[in-house]
């Protein structure tokens, strides 16, 4: 089973588009090892942080047309500053492990089991032939 654990800092959504450039390196060091106690349990398949808001772009498609609005976004309460995506055996042992972090007192980790192809009916599956094949391909998804 995979899982997302998604990291939401609180006012992350404020934050100024040169935040990362104010990050502690002691708090850097504290998640790194957790990082790597995931790496070394076998368990992690990707993980990367966010810029923040301020630099990112939200599409929209009211009436079938794309429209852009760049950020910082008002309406935002919660965002994401980062994400893991790892592979364990449940949803306890994905919750246990997004309990190991050394987050700080303004973050949440959601976590979130991702979708697999096989979990979709075999109408869904048929109308999405070739999906399975083009994600086994993709350079940040591993083969199933």
């Amino acid at each position: 089973m995979r899982f997302m654990m998604l990291m939401i800092p609180e006012g992350y959504a404020a934050a100024a588009p040169d935040a990362v450039q104010t990050l502690d390196p002691e708090r850097v060091k504290a998640m790194m090892k957790f990082n790597e106690d995931l790496q070394k349990a076998g368990v992690l398949l990707a993980l990367d942080g966010l810029h923040p808001p301020a630099t990112g772009a939200r599409v929209s498609f009211k009436g079938g047309k794309a429209s852009v609005k760049d950020g910082p976004f008002a309406e935002a309460k919660e965002v994401l500053g980062g994400y893991w995506m790892i592979q364990v055996k449940s949803r306890d042992e994905a919750i246990a492990w997004a309990s190991r972090c050394p987050g700080a007192d303004n973050e949440i980790i959601e976590v979130r089991q991702v979708q697999e192809f096989a979990d979709y009916t075999p109408e869904v599956q048929q109308a999405a032939a070739g999906f399975d094949e083009m994600l086994a391909q993709s350079a940040h998804r591993p083969k199933q």
